[in-house]
């Protein structure tokens, strides 16, 4: 399963640090970050719970770069 999740963040390399925090999160098959849309796109392991996924992911993105933001 894909969603799309708007974010905020401030410069491209900011977004790449949050694109490679979402990958290495447990749960997610992939995750891609497009900054210039502020937009993160997250496939899901199968079986994986999103919002129990996405509320890691969240916390790791805050962890490489603390003022972004994931919306859920």
């Amino acid at each position: 399963m894909k969603k799309t999740y708007k974010i905020d963040v401030d410069c491209a390399n900011c977004a790449n640090k949050m694109e490679s925090a979402a990958q290495n999160t447990a749960g997610v098959k992939s995750a891609v970050v497009n900054f210039m849309a502020l937009k993160m796109v997250v496939e899901f392991d199968e079986g994986a719970d999103p919002k129990a996924v996405m509320q890691e992911v969240r916390r790791n993105c805050k962890r490489v770069e603390d003022d972004c933001e994931v919306y859920l």
